[in-house]
């Protein structure tokens, strides 16, 4: 993440935390980014493409750049006490039908967020990079499925995966091997959104998250 996106999503996030901005806000123009966070517009605009493509904000020709939907904060968190065996038993319960959804109402620009998401996660560079774009990627598809009520549930179970026990966890059980083993799970999972396939889609999110439950759990 680069040092003016970094401060675009600081700006957003300060807007959406007072209340100043919220889903449907339209955002400064360019210009106006420029000068208030001090960067070359050809930065800002690269950080406003990066957003756009992980479904934060939409630009519209002639009218500005808009926040969406998925910007609406969680209306609260996961309990602090919350153990990887509750999340993956969450997760394995939502994301598959979740994912079922998706293939069916998606809309193309939902599934090219999703492959971008998909590209970047094969293409990154050690744990932390692809844990990023794992998130994004299982975020973009339960967005695709466009149910606001489906997704504030969706980002409550999300909040579980910031907690340390999650992220110390996940860290210690991947290897270049398994990273390499989701990356193809996800693979198939795009493959069958793309096919507007539910059956398969609700079946390989299954497949890949009972994975990822039996390496984080010890249970191979």
């Amino acid at each position: 993440m680069t040092t003016v996106e970094h401060s675009l999503r600081t700006l957003l996030q300060e807007g959406l935390r007072s209340g100043a901005l919220g889903p449907g806000a339209k955002l400064p123009t360019e210009r106006a980014l420029v000068d208030r966070l001090a960067a070359p517009r050809n930065a800002i605009r690269r950080a406003l493409e990066t957003l756009e493509q992980e479904g934060l904000i939409v630009r519209q020709v002639g009218r500005g750049t808009f926040l969406t939907d998925a910007t609406a904060p969680p209306t609260e968190a996961a309990p602090a006490d919350t153990s990887p065996t509750e999340i993956m038993q969450v997760r394995l319960l939502i994301e598959p039908p979740v994912a079922a959804l998706a293939a069916r109402v998606a809309t193309q620009a939902d599934l090219d967020r999703i492959a971008h998401c998909l590209d970047r996660g094969g293409r990154s560079d050690g744990y932390q990079d692809f844990e990023t774009w794992d998130t994004r990627l299982h975020h973009a598809i339960a967005q695709a499925a466009h149910n606001g009520l489906l997704m504030s549930i969706f980002d409550v179970m999300n909040t579980a995966r910031a907690l340390p026990i999650w992220g110390s966890l996940k860290r210690r059980t991947s290897t270049p091997e398994r990273l390499r083993c989701y990356h193809t799970e996800h693979s198939a999972i795009v493959e069958a959104l793309r096919d507007r396939d539910p059956e398969s889609a609700q079946d390989t999110m299954r497949r890949h998250l009972q994975n990822v439950a039996d390496n984080l759990l010890g249970r191979h």
